[in-house]
């Protein structure tokens, strides 16, 4: 059975080129974000990495910690971390879990249970091990997507949906397409109008299911 929004993600120990941890405890107080990649010295990946790498006070602002996963071992990817900070001109600073044993694929639903990794693989047999999952402090997964192996990750968007999530959770508001940080957020359909005036002031009612405001704080 694959996580779902708001289950609660598997406190699995992983191994990774920074020592090993259980999810639950390096997660803490913080958010996560867990990204994975099919395999170690792959063009795409790589990219992506840096990128990941380049946003590291990005991540820092909103208290969120970041987290690789490849199916490969763990001396592969202290190799590998090179070449991401070749490409990304920043330190790769974030561990990466060695999933050779594919607990964290399985786990995740990125791969199927009975899935293996043949000898003389190619990243076409762990193809859809290329998420995205946000994770709350509340260990509860708050979002997943999943990227086919051509088409590299918009690390803007993870941000934006970070932020998202950030501003919703505690102020009882929603956002809506194309939000971003300083944008007008939506007022539930489940509060009354009474309520959403006691509670956020002014609004604008755009149709009677879709009142926006200033977003709080």
């Amino acid at each position: 059975m694959g996580l779902r929004i708001n289950d609660t993600i598997p406190d699995l120990t992983v191994t990774t080129d920074q020592g090993t941890f259980s999810l639950h405890e390096w997660i803490g107080d913080s958010w996560a974000i867990l990204f994975s990649h099919p395999k170690d010295f792959t063009p795409v990946c790589t990219t992506e990495f840096g990128a990941v790498a380049q946003l590291s006070d990005e991540w820092a602002k909103r208290s969120t910690k970041v987290l690789g996963v490849s199916v490969d071992g763990v001396e592969d990817h202290k190799r590998w971390k090179a070449d991401i900070e070749t490409v990304g001109r920043a330190p790769a600073g974030f561990p990466i879990i060695a999933d050779d044993g594919l607990e964290i694929s399985k786990a995740f639903d990125m791969l199927p249970a009975e899935a293996y990794l043949p000898d003389g693989r190619t990243p076409a047999d762990s193809a859809t091990v290329r998420s995205v999952f946000i994770i709350g402090p509340d260990k509860q997964l708050k979002l997943s997507m999943t990227y086919p192996m051509t088409v590299g990750r918009n690390f803007a968007e993870v941000l934006r949906a970070l932020d998202g999530l950030q501003m919703s959770t505690g102020n009882g508001v929603a956002t809506p397409a194309n939000w971003n940080v300083g944008d007008d957020v939506i007022i539930p359909a489940a509060v009354s109008d009474e309520d959403a005036k006691a509670k956020f002031g002014e609004f604008t009612k755009v149709l009677p299911y879709l009142r926006t405001t200033k977003a709080p704080g």
